[in-house]
């Protein structure tokens, strides 16, 4: 059955689906959130040593200033090309016991003679902000790799909830999973909050992760199946609008409760309602076809015809009826297994073993193989430059929440861009074009780094644009070179491999010790390779998405109609 001639019929996104779309919108928003909320939660606040002999004129030990005009005199440090004192956060000036300070004065650069270093062991922190920095004293160099653990483990839970979730949604359903994945985000989200202890962070950290990851590709997945070919591109990057969005509200969330427990119930306590879309939200049509559950996939394509104010012909609704017998012999098999029922228990035995056959098939074809390959590439490449220009969107000066706020809604331009160049030139072109639009800013960024500010920041905004372009292509491109049996899985391997290339970009800017620009000329170059590999893929625009290994095979040749749909038939 072709799916894409159903939804001529009852319209490619009518009221139907717009609804429905936009309710699987909304929990991205959240994911996207929870997904970045470490930022801030496990984020250094700016603190200095307590200097009780100067600090405790001030009298309430809450309100101690962060920088006192006398800090300069009892605490190491430096100052930028502003003149703006930063001391250092773990050592102060030893002070001379004997010494006093006369009336009216504040600690005079008499009170620490030689201006000897000693470590400090209590702090004053800025009360602006409040993170597990305060919360379990986390401060100072030798716990600087407990707080970049907490992204580690949050790598490490996407990585494994990415794989996890696209499977199951393959073998139980997209919006079965959809939903778990949904309640488990926020139930850890909420437990995170609620630690103990560094320790039991970590573990909600990691599973806050696992239930986050499944949230954004299902729900694209959803999008994609449920609307014709002339709007899967919208499908998508509208859908990256509601990502940016929830990226944003971190930042915003973060500057206005600045407390890392409040940040966290904000985050994690309304994705909780989403429950209801077990009942309010259709599962994937053609995930039920494929599994040949007609009953059920007929009554969502009526109920969506209905609302769509569209009728039904009736060859379409033939299609999907199913003969008493054949209906009878899946119902005694499931009652009695081990009785041999014919044919229609025969493919019930073989619906549990139908994906791993399709990926077998997927394995035997060279073609596929080769085509997987690439796509995993490039996909790793996206991580590591995506990731790699957010980290070092933190040079930026002014206020790191708003800051952070802006470079998250920089990619709904990004978006935009790959919304038009998929409507005007295609999937191909559109994902080449977006990387070597990367590739060419970062390399020229890599070489304006002096008295140029105002290009770098330009360069730099571009660049991001053209790798969020590059991503939200690329989720669409895939989707639609993966057959439906395993779509859901697929995307998700690719997107576990990006996981792992995301891990390597905090150790990228570390280059730039030994040759300034060797970061974005590395960026660049990868970009550039990952672009060009890109032209060997096929063109999928406007094509029909493959339901079956063969099909997906047949993307990028030049098959008449007829033939192609015969072989599916077949298969």
């Amino acid at each position: 059955m072709d799916f894409d001639q159903v939804l001529e019929e009852i319209g490619e996104f009518g009221p139907y689906q717009k609804t429905n779309y936009l309710l699987i919108c909304l929990p991205v928003m959240f994911a996207a959130a929870n997904s970045l909320s470490y930022v801030f939660t496990a984020g250094t606040p700016a603190y200095r040593c307590l200097v009780p002999e100067c600090d405790s004129v001030q009298g309430d030990s809450q309100n101690y200033e962060l920088h006192p005009n006398w800090l300069v005199n009892a605490t190491p440090g430096s100052r930028d090309s502003n003149g703006f004192f930063t001391p250092e956060s773990c050592y102060r000036y030893q002070a001379n016991k004997t010494f006093t300070i006369n009336t009216g004065t504040t600690c005079p650069k008499e009170l620490f003679p030689g201006s000897i270093k000693e470590r400090c062991f209590q702090w004053v922190f800025d009360q602006n902000e409040h993170t597990i920095v305060q919360e379990w004293n986390l401060t100072c160099k030798e716990n600087a790799w407990k707080l970049a653990f907490v992204g580690t483990m949050h790598f490490a839970g996407l990585v494994v909830g990415t794989a996890l979730s696209g499977y199951m949604a393959d073998r139980f359903g997209r919006k079965l999973i959809f939903v778990i994945c949904i309640i488990f985000m926020a139930a850890t989200g909420v437990a995170q909050g609620l630690s103990w202890n560094y320790k039991s962070f970590l573990i909600f950290a990691f599973l806050n992760a696992v239930g986050t990851s499944g949230v954004y590709p299902l729900a694209f997945i959803i999008g994609v199946e449920m609307v014709g070919p002339r709007k899967r591109e919208m499908s998508s990057i509208v859908l990256n609008y509601f990502y940016a969005v929830g990226e944003a509200m971190v930042g915003l969330c973060a500057w206005f409760f600045h407390d890392w427990q409040l940040l966290q119930y904000v985050l994690s306590i309304p994705p909780l309602f989403f429950i209801a879309y077990y009942w309010m939200v259709p599962e994937s049509v053609r995930w039920l076809i494929a599994r040949n559950e007609k009953e059920q996939a007929k009554e969502i394509i009526r109920k969506a015809a209905q609302v769509n104010g569209k009728e039904l012909s009736v060859i379409l609704l033939a299609n999907f009826e199913s003969t008493e017998v054949e209906n009878q012999k899946k119902n005694n098999c499931q009652d009695h297994p081990k009785q041999n029922c014919g044919k229609g228990c025969e493919h019930k035995k073989t619906d549990k073993h139908e994906i791993w056959l399709a990926v077998k098939e997927v394995f035997r074809s060279k073609i596929l193989t080769l085509r997987y390959v690439l796509l995993l590439y490039i996909w790793a490449i996206n991580a590591v430059v995506y990731y790699g220009l957010s980290l070092n969107s933190t040079s930026l000066s002014g206020n790191k929440y708003l800051n952070f706020a802006l470079v998250c809604l920089i990619e709904i331009p990004g978006y935009t861009l790959a919304w038009i160049s998929l409507n005007k030139f295609g999937r191909r072109l559109s994902l080449s074009g977006s990387m070597l639009l990367c590739a060419i800013t970062c390399v020229l960024g890599g070489y304006i780094t002096q008295g140029t500010t105002w290009a770098t920041v330009c360069l730099f905004l571009v660049g991001k644009l053209g790798i969020t372009s590059s991503f939200a292509v690329i989720y669409a491109y895939t989707a639609e070179m993966m057959p439906t049996i395993i779509r859901s899985g697929g995307v998700g391997v690719m997107s576990t491999f990006a996981r792992f290339g995301a891990m390597l970009a905090p150790f990228v800017p570390i280059l730039g010790n030994y040759y300034e620009a060797l970061p974005l000329l590395l960026f660049g170059a990868s970009s550039l390779s990952a672009g060009l590999l890109a032209l060997l893929l096929p063109e999928t625009f406007r094509k029909k998405l493959p339901d079956t290994v063969l099909e997906a095979k047949q993307l990028g040749k030049r098959k008449p109609q007829a033939e192609l749909s015969t072989k599916a038939d077949i298969h």
